[in-house]
């Protein structure tokens, strides 16, 4: 074998173990390209709801109760479109409150009623504040993604008011 034939079988097979990672990755991927579903995405169908996914939105005010060892979590995540209701056992996280965003990992029940969450995350943007900045600054502007969405005419949450 001469050496430019040699050369152009090593530049080859180079390429081809590229394109193979490369096209390995991309299906291996195409699953979890979104990070999690919106209720609507849900509600509409456009989940496979016999598996598990992540369900994210807003967590609805005043959807929240626990039982009374606060270890059963009941509550519902909204987009403003539509909620869906979500029941999780076990500890939330420190920043789950009403009014922000959570994600939740889980499936729905058997009856396609109910989302049994495993994890449930709380999210929050990078614009957060520790808790003692928006105290001081509560009489001056609206707090959290809660009231942002109220502001920017949410009929979902309006109705909750």
């Amino acid at each position: 074998m001469t050496p430019l034939v040699r050369r152009l079988l090593t530049i080859g097979g180079g390429a081809g173990l590229v394109c193979a990672s490369v096209m390995m990755i991309v299906f291996g991927l195409s699953g979890n390209r979104l990070f999690f579903y919106d209720p609507s995405m849900v509600i509409s169908a456009q989940v496979d709801l016999s598996r598990p996914f992540r369900l994210g939105g807003l967590v609805e005010p005043g959807s929240l109760s626990s039982s009374e060892d606060g270890l059963v979590h009941r509550f519902r995540v909204t987009d403003c479109d539509a909620s869906v209701v979500v029941t999780y056992r076990g500890l939330l996280p420190d920043l789950f409150v009403e009014g922000q965003g959570a994600v939740a990992r889980g499936s729905y029940d058997s009856g396609g009623q109910l989302f049994i969450a495993d994890e449930v995350l709380a999210r929050h943007d990078e614009a957060y504040t520790p808790v003692e900045v928006e105290e001081a600054l509560s009489d001056i502007s609206p707090k959290g993604e809660y009231a942002e969405l109220l502001a920017n005419g949410c009929p979902a949450l309006q109705d909750q008011q």
